[in-house]
């Protein structure tokens, strides 16, 4: 893929304000969360009480973004009767269905015919499971002083091993895109793709249509051997993939705990998150960022440490659930302990188990109470 045609000179690039047009890319089928995603598409599970997407779109326009178009997929019938037209959350709206997977860089090349923004001006893309504290006008900010054609969020990592490396020379301009390192001699950079990128719009017509393109393995290492100019800018605030259960059950913490900035958050930050409809036993203990939506009930003794409880679920007497997901509609029993578990929607797990951490409870699953008194000590 070239960055720009023999033919075609680069588009100019705009100068000041925000991006006010941004793509989400919410195509994924989540595979890694089910059961969470088993009949939801993965950015509208609930975090911290709302669909995950609306954090990524209430930060957007916290930036000064008004139109954003979603790249939708897996499960797409489930966005537009949610979100509507955008105007609850002060945005324009729109919505573009792939008929067939067309990986990260075609799911762009697909939407880009619903931008208004002219050749030169930054149009900002955002991954639909990153849950990050990014500041997004400094990096539209970085994009437009460099001149740069795309510019990319970077974050440090303890250990890349798992994550593809972007290393960058002394002024922030990307040098390559590197593979995940096999041995400590290839870990040349802590620095990864963070899942966030200001595009020049011109830039987008460049990705080949009608096709599958990875923008990872294909449009960013095609644009860097054309010669493209691609801008890297170290954030180090909050960052968090959301692509595990474990993650996303954190993430949602987070969010209650104000760990994690989102102006969407339905109440204030604190131990605990309540929303209206919930009922809570006053006995009952409820810390580390826990969430329980509307219709729940977490009855007496109950137990519940960083954990996201949703519509409808119930937590029985004396249970515990710590690090858990809990389902819209399960039943949780009496002291039966919950440890880094997911349960599906509408599962039935009886009274007197304990289930360790990544154990995943499938929709509508049942687990019958166990044939041994269990009396779980205190967190």
């Amino acid at each position: 893929m070239r960055a720009h045609p023999a033919s075609a000179p680069a588009p100019a690039p705009s100068s000041g304000g925000p991006a006010t047009e941004a793509i989400m890319l919410v195509g994924g089928k989540g595979t890694r969360l089910r059961p969470l995603t088993v009949h939801t598409p993965k950015p509208m599970v609930p975090a911290a009480g709302v669909p995950f997407l609306t954090h990524q779109l209430a930060r957007a326009r916290a930036a000064g973004v008004e139109h954003i178009v979603l790249a939708t997929s897996y499960l797409a019938e489930v966005f537009e009767p949610y979100f509507g037209d955008g105007s609850a959350l002060g945005l324009h709206l729109e919505y573009v269905t792939e008929t067939d997977p067309l990986g990260t860089g075609g799911a762009l090349r697909n939407v880009a015919h619903r931008l208004r923004s002219a050749p030169g001006d930054p149009v900002l893309v955002f991954n639909g499971d990153i849950l990050t504290g990014l500041d997004i006008p400094a990096l539209v900010a970085t994009h437009r002083s460099s001149g740069a054609d795309v510019s990319l969020h970077l974050t440090t990592v303890d250990d890349p091993r798992a994550f593809g490396l972007v290393p960058t020379d002394a002024d922030g301009r990307v040098t390559a895109f590197l593979e995940k390192p096999q041995t400590p001699e290839e870990i040349v950079t802590d620095q990864i793709n963070a899942g966030a990128y200001v595009f020049t719009r011109g830039v987008l017509d460049t990705i080949p249509a009608g096709r599958p393109v990875s923008v990872e393995r294909e449009t960013f290492p095609g644009l860097l051997a054309d010669g493209a100019h691609l801008q890297g800018m170290v954030d180090a605030t909050y960052w968090l993939d959301l692509g595990t259960p474990q993650a996303f059950v954190r993430g949602s913490a987070d969010l209650v705990l104000g760990r994690a900035p989102s102006p969407a958050v339905p109440g204030r930050c604190g131990e605990r998150l309540v929303l209206a409809g919930a009922r809570v036993a006053d006995d009952a203990k409820l810390f580390g960022g826990t969430c329980v939506a509307a219709g729940a009930v977490v009855a007496s003794g109950a137990q519940v440490d960083g954990s996201a409880i949703l519509a409808g679920a119930h937590i029985a007497e004396g249970a515990v659930v710590r690090d858990s997901l809990v389902g819209a509609g399960a039943h949780i029993g009496p002291r039966t302990v919950l440890d880094g578990v997911v349960v599906g929607d509408a599962a039935h797990i009886g009274a007197d188990n304990e289930l360790l951490p990544g154990a995943r409870v499938w929709p509508a699953a049942r687990i019958p109470a166990s044939a041994i008194r269990f009396s779980p000590d205190a967190p």
